[in-house]
Parts: structure tokens; C-alpha cells; sequence
């Protein structure tokens, strides 16, 4: 198997890695968990999308450059090589997305792609309930018949990007009698239609990151029904192998970072010989898990592109890219010792104290990594139920 990039992909890659050198805004944007760091990530989805570069393995009919899954992984690895802006729009794009392609209507993707490539309309998740994180067959918010529409009732929570986006997509119950894991469908609903009210949550930073959402007999119609009624499951684990597989967690994410503690090693190795010394193996163990997500990724794009499918290996993907985060950014903080601890100018933690605390979650979203687990094993490894 050849890992490496055509003449193709390069060519594409000096021409990416031009236009975000001169456009990647700086100073950086605010963080987008406020409102006026949330516009502005979404001024500059909408830049991204003039330009053609917000989606660039889409069909130009949705404002894509009808390329490949080849040139979206060199794409990516250009943006986070000049540390451009979190994607504001990565639910829409990198989740909700891949679904509309595989389940939607043409009606539904004239209607929906577009606005989401270019940051018009941003997205959130709505999956988690109070009794149902980890357990998502556990939903008891429902959707009933009425009038020719539905009606929507219940509650959603940890709703990433919720306490500012204009649409949410999730599961509802729509036949309450039915087994768990069927009986539910999959609804693209708008955030300001009425009985929906959201409620921000603020993070230990005071930022709102996340929305808990109601919905009081909110109306939809059928035209907002992504897939087979009562078929929801199927349609929401679509979703859930593009979160644990390829579209969410880029290669490039890891590996730029771990060029960042490489450097970040060096550089304290001066000032704290026997602390680097000591964390010298880790360091190199860090650079070897992301280049090896970076090569497993390349190989699982090549799956792809021949017919193949990501299937419930996607789980052991998700274990492997949580934990190899969450490595980087810890070791980067035993590098810096106290040092870590430093606030910016603006009173924020450091950039590697902000990654820490982040990738402490990669283990719960996305499916916690104990259920991986347990898919990987069932379902991967063929070992019985205990």
C-alpha cells in the first residue's frame, strides 16, 4: 500500500496552504463559547465558503469543490498546520453531514448543505438526556402525531454548540411500545421554532460551551425527518461512526500537537534537564501514537475509497484518538510544570492548560470509552456478553 500523497494532492496542498497563510485571521478569534467569539468563528466559515475551501470534498452544488477524501485529509492537515480557528460549524459539517449524504432527500440536502457550509446555520447535537447519556436507547423524549405534523416534547443536554446554534438534530421516541433500540426517529429541528427553549451551561470557565434544551410541543413536519420513521437508530449510529471514525478527529490535530510538545520539549530541556530526562519516553510516545492515527487514518481512507465501510472498528478509533489527546496535553503539562498553571494576558489559561482540559472529555463524548470498549469486544473481537 502506498501511504503517500499523488502529485495531485500536493498540487492542492500548495494551493490550500497559500490561501489560509493569507487569510487565517490574526490576531486569533475570541472563544467561540461567547457570543461575540461564536460570530466570529461563524464570519470566518462564511469567508472559507466564498473562497471554496469550508468544504472541499462536497459537490460544488453545496458549495464544495467535488474533490476527494484525499484532499480533505491534506486540507485538514494544512489548516491545523497554521493553527487556523476551530470549526464552529463542525457538527453540521463533519456529522450531520456525512448522514445527509447517506439518508437525506435532495430536497433535504438543497435545503440544509449549503447554509451549513457556509456557517449561515450552525448545528447541535441532540442526544443526551438527563437519564440517558452513555445509554442513548434510553431517550425518553418523544414525538407524537398531530395534525399531520409532529409534535415534539422532552428534554436534551450537554448540547454542543447549543447556547448559540440555529438548529439542533437528534433522536426522539416516536412509538413508545417498541424494543429500546427501535421506535425512534432522527429530527432536524430548528432552535427558534415555538416551545423550544434553551438554556446555556457554563463550563468551569464561565463559558457556555454546552445548552440543555426543551421542547414543549414543538410542531415539525415530516420534510424534518432524516431517514425512515421509527428507523431513527440507524440513521443516529451513521452519525455516531462519522464522530468515532473519520470526520471529526483529523489526523492533523494530533500530529500538529505533537510537533508542538516535541518543540516544547526541547525547549524545557534546557531550563529543566532532569524533568525533559524523565519525560524524554513519553515525549517519543506521543509521536509515534499520532503518526500511527495519522497512518491508520490514511489506511481506513483507502478502505473507503475502495468500496469499503468504517464499521464498529470506528469504536477502537475513538479509544485511540481520546487517549492520545489527552497524552499530549498531559504531558506537555508535566514539561511545564507550575509553569502550567500561568494565565494570558487576557486572564485565560495557557494554550496547553485550555488543551488539557479539554481533552479530559474526549473520553465521555463521542460515547464513553468504557462502551467502546465493551463494542470493540463484542463486536470486533466476537468475545460473549459477560
Amino acid at each position: 500500500m502506498d501511504l503517500r500523497f499523488g502529485d495531485e494532492q500536493e498540487r492542492f496542498r500548495r494551493e490550500a496552504r497559500s490561501w489560509l497563510e493569507s487569510n487565517v485571521p490574526s490576531p486569533k478569534l475570541p472563544s467561540l463559547d461567547t457570543p461575540e467569539g461564536f460570530e466570529a468563528h461563524r464570519a470566518w466559515e462564511r469567508t472559507m465558503f466564498e473562497a471554496r475551501w469550508s468544504v472541499v470534498s462536497w459537490p460544488e452544488r453545496y458549495g464544495g469543490r467535488g474533490l476527494g477524501l484525499l484532499e480533505w485529509l491534506v486540507f485538514e492537515e494544512e489548516y491545523y498546520r497554521v493553527q487556523a480557528p476551530t470549526r464552529v460549524g463542525q457538527n453540521g459539517i463533519f456529522l450531520l453531514a456525512p448522514t445527509l449524504f447517506e439518508f437525506g432527500t435532495d430536497e433535504q440536502k438543497d435545503r440544509y448543505l449549503p447554509p451549513m457550509a457556509s456557517g449561515e446555520e450552525i448545528w447541535c447535537q441532540g442526544w443526551s438526556e438527563p437519564d440517558a447519556g452513555s445509554d442513548l436507547a434510553a431517550i425518553r423524549s418523544r414525538a407524537e402525531r398531530g395534525g399531520g405534523d409532529w409534535v415534539l416534547s422532552g428534554q436534551k443536554t450537554w448540547c454542543s454548540r447549543g447556547a448559540f446554534a440555529d438548529w439542533l438534530f437528534g433522536l426522539f421516541r416516536t412509538d413508545p411500545e417498541a424494543e429500546r433500540h427501535r421506535g425512534l426517529t432522527y429530527f432536524l429541528v430548528p432552535l427558534d421554532a415555538p416551545g423550544v427553549t434553551v438554556r446555556p451551561i457554563a463550563q468551569l470557565d464561565g463559558e457556555t460551551g454546552f445548552a440543555e434544551v426543551f421542547f414543549e410541543d414543538v410542531v415539525v413536519p415530516d420534510a424534518q425527518v432524516l431517514g425512515e420513521v421509527h428507523e431513527g437508530w440507524g440513521v443516529a449510529m451513521a452519525t455516531a461512526g462519522s464522530e468515532r471514525g473519520l470526520s471529526l478527529r483529523s489526523p492533523a490535530r494530533y500530529t500538529e500537537a505533537a510537533g508542538r510538545l516535541e518543540s516544547l520539549y526541547h525547549q524545557r530541556a534546557g531550563d529543566h534537564p532532569a524533568r525533559a530526562a524523565r519525560l524524554g519516553d513519553a515525549v517519543a510516545r506521543c509521536l509515534v501514537d499520532a503518526e500511527a492515527y495519522r497512518l491508520h487514518t490514511y489506511w481506513t481512507a483507502t478502505k473507503v475509497l475502495a468500496g469499503g465501510q468504517v464499521g464498529a472498528e470506528a469504536s477502537m478509533n475513538k479509544v485511540f484518538w481520546s487517549e492520545t489527546d489527552l497524552a499530549i496535553q498531559r504531558t506537555a503539562l508535566e514539561l511545564l510544570g507550575a509553569d502550567a498553571e500561568l494565565l494570558d494576558e487576557e486572564d485565560r489559561p495557557g494554550a496547553w492548560l485550555d488543551g488539557y482540559l479539554f481533552a479530559l472529555a474526549g473520553p465521555i463524548y463521542a460515547g464513553t470509552n468504557e462502551i467502546q470498549r465493551n463494542v470493540v469486544a463484542e463486536r470486533v473481537l466476537g468475545l460473549p456478553r459477560p
